[in-house]
């Protein structure tokens, strides 16, 4: 019984089968002839989709034909998307760069030298300290310091960072070749013997033009729907409630004493050039002080422009005018803050200046400005 169910079930197999071969095609001889013609090239054998199969000399045929056919004119950049860019490469050409690039670039920067010292031009973005995000400065001392050597194999020769400047400030910048050299600066410095002079530009001017801002700053904490913190004033004195005097306050334990000398030095356009001369080392000194004690914030400063949120600076139409800006676009501009002079205390010699040129989006700010230099000598 079951034999005969699977000799019914394989004359249905059969069966099937036969169906499948009559539906294959006999195979034809694809051998050419005598007289068929070869193809004189792959180009010429056409792929199953009926596509030619390009060599490499009939791409580089296109690749000239594609050169030679004139192109579409691109369309012209708008002079904001030109500022734009010009703004992005004065700030952003030294940032993340390979750290032989930034040795070689501070190296042709040096200021000053001798057996004690080295001086260099700080540039834009780039942060002293070690940062694990970007090249820094103390990374490359290594490197910079071999340079300064003559590149020999075997050199002693050291620099070490001793007085720092901020990621967004420019400038002069202070390295000691030994440790003994950073300890002797760093008293000079607490003893007010080593002076530094910086130049900013403000939006606003300040009243009265030169004075002494003496008002403690504290670090205090933002709330809001992005909470953070910022450096803030921590006066000792208050308005009275009759408003014709001060009162003293009682002192936050966590503030630092914090000294600022300032002088304008031209006023233009709502803007000005002034002069700042720290007397103290507080974080973020100078640019709470301009922007919360004489309410001119320094120029492209996103951080104190705003004590209540993280935006950037809003500036004036007229500013932004000048600048050739728009407010959307703001964000591109840099911090104008620049270390513009070190004087150093000579023990055997007079007391040396040693003065930095100012970047080139700093002098491109004043001209847009309409603000002028100081008449002397040492300004390039």
């Amino acid at each position: 019984m079951n034999s005969c169910r699977r000799i019914a079930g394989m004359g249905d197999w059969t069966s099937g089968l036969n169906t499948v071969f009559s539906r294959v095609k006999p195979r034809t001889n694809c051998r050419r002839g005598p007289g068929a013609a070869r193809p004189h090239s792959r180009s010429q054998a056409t792929a199953a989709g009926g596509k030619p199969r390009l060599t490499a000399m009939d791409l580089a045929r296109k690749v000239q034909q594609e050169k030679a056919t004139p192109q579409a004119a691109e369309a012209p950049m708008s002079n904001q998307q030109r500022r734009v860019m010009e703004l992005k490469r004065f700030s952003q050409q030294l940032q993340n760069v390979h750290p032989n690039v930034l040795a070689k670039h501070l190296h042709k920067s040096v200021l000053y030298q001798d057996k004690d010292i080295v001086v260099i031009n700080k540039p834009y973005g780039v942060p002293v300290r070690d940062d694990p995000r970007v090249t820094s400065i103390s990374s490359v001392l290594p490197v910079l310091s071999k340079m300064m050597d003559g590149m020999k194999v075997r050199s002693d020769s050291q620099l070490l960072p001793c007085l720092g400047l901020e990621k967004e400030t420019t400038g002069v910048l202070l390295l000691a070749r030994s440790e003994e050299a950073v300890e002797h600066i760093l008293n000079q410095h607490r003893n007010n013997q080593l002076q530094r002079r910086y130049w900013v530009i403000t939006v606003g001017v300040p009243v009265p033009s030169e004075g002494v801002i003496d008002i403690p700053i504290i670090e205090r904490e933002v709330t809001g729907p992005r909470p953070h913190y910022k450096m803030a004033l921590s006066p000792l004195y208050r308005m009275n409630d009759a408003g014709d005097g001060v009162t003293k306050v009682r002192a936050q334990r966590q503030a630092h004493p914090a000294v600022t000398k300032y002088r304008v030095l031209d006023s233009s356009s709502g803007c000005s050039l002034v002069e700042l001369q720290p007397f103290t080392g507080v974080k973020h000194q100078m640019r709470v002080h301009m922007a919360f004690a004489l309410a001119c914030p320094i120029l492209g400063d996103h951080k104190y422009s705003h004590w209540s949120k993280l935006a950037p600076q809003k500036l004036p139409e007229s500013v932004l005018g000048k600048l050739g800006l728009e407010q959307s676009k703001i964000r591109y501009l840099p911090l104008h803050l620049h270390a513009r002079q070190l004087t150093l205390p000579g023990a055997s010699r007079p007391d040396m200046d040693v003065f930095c040129p100012l970047p080139k989006y700093f002098t491109q700010t004043l001209k847009r400005l309409y603000l002028n230099l100081p008449e002397d000598k040492d300004n390039k």
